[in-house]
């Protein structure tokens, strides 16, 4: 219930026009009509049902905000790459750009859209009006193996092996990522906790560990190959393999970030390397500053089947923008 007192302002104004320039942005004017209409508005605990409804000095204003509620995402014939599926689980490789479920800019043409399309009501209320099935999620623009549930039993199960971060089950996600530069070591450990970004709150960054909201985030690490070597074993850029011990948002962006080794494309937490790229001879430069995402794909993913208890792995190369990318550098001669 939200109440307001009119003041001087609201002598001989409109109910509807008053209260939309009293709490603007939102809810909206037309909102705020339907709310009067449906009586869920009263002035001095009378109900008031009339949007013109002239208004004056020292009104008691209580409105009634009903909770917004969520829609059900709509079914879209949007094409799946499929590894495996069963009346339980369902494997698939996502492709780079498409995002996992709907939110705030993306209601529509979302994995979870395909997915309600590709299974029918099955998935109904599994996990979530926004998100069924879904256990985890890739960045909209991570490329790779992604694992769905089909039912509650298989949620549920899948659920709790990703919340446990293969601690004490079979749990495995390794990734592909290209860096710029090397890490000072051919492997390694990267423990730093993480926290919402007080600059933009849809991005993370390295906390303190005395900072309250401060999420444990381990990722391991193994450099593959080195492109653009010199003679004192630095590199231009580099191929590395990480595993994660934790899945927290952005973990693999952040953490390489943070050690000074941004992920190529990555326009969040990369800009300060941007300038890289202008080392590089053609066409490999053009290749690199076009590459439009994190150059980041999950490429095997291992798990304990939710209904037979066996052990398995999928896992899918890396898709041919990274491999193009990789090819470029393999050419630099420093």
């Amino acid at each position: 219930m939200l109440k307001l007192l009119t003041n001087d302002t609201a002598h001989g104004q409109r109910l509807d026009l008053w209260l939309a320039q009293q709490l603007a942005p939102t809810p909206s004017r037309s909102r705020l009509q339907a709310l009067i209409r449906e009586g869920l508005v009263t002035v001095n605990g009378k109900q008031i049902m009339e949007p013109r409804f002239k208004l004056s000095k020292d009104l008691e204003i209580a409105i009634n905000i009903p909770p917004a509620t969520e829609a059900e995402p709509e079914g879209e014939d949007i094409p799946l790459d499929i590894l495996y599926e069963d009346n339980d689980i369902i494997v698939l490789n996502k492709p780079a750009g498409l995002v996992v479920h709907p939110g705030n800019g993306n209601q529509t043409g979302t994995l979870v859209n395909a997915l309600v399309y590709h299974c029918g009501d099955s998935l109904s209320g599994i996990g979530g009006i926004k998100r069924p099935g879904i256990v985890h999620r890739l960045d909209k623009g991570t490329t790779g193996v992604m694992v769905v549930a089909k039912n509650d039993h298989a949620h549920h199960h899948l659920s709790q092996q990703f919340a446990d971060h293969g601690r004490t089950g079979a749990l495995k996600r390794t990734y592909m990522a290209l860096v710029w530069g090397m890490p000072g070591r051919g492997s390694g450990v990267i423990n730093l906790p993480l926290v919402r970004s007080c600059r933009d709150r849809t991005q993370q960054t390295v906390a303190g560990t005395a900072h309250p909201n401060a999420r444990h985030a381990i990722t391991h690490y193994t450099v593959l190959e080195k492109f653009g070597e010199k003679q004192n074993a630095t590199a231009l850029a580099s191929l590395i393999e990480c595993q994660l011990e934790t899945g927290r948002t952005h973990q693999i962006r952040v953490h390489m970030a943070h050690t000074g080794h941004p992920l190529i494309g990555d326009r969040d937490y990369g800009k300060a390397l941007k300038t890289k790229a202008n080392r590089l001879a053609e066409p490999t430069k053009a290749m690199v500053n076009s590459f439009s995402r994190q150059a980041l794909h999950a490429y095997s993913l291992t798990f304990e089947h939710p209904s037979t208890g066996k052990v398995i792995t999928f896992t899918k190369n890396l898709p041919d923008d990274m491999q193009k990318l990789i090819e470029a550098f393999r050419q630099i001669t420093l």
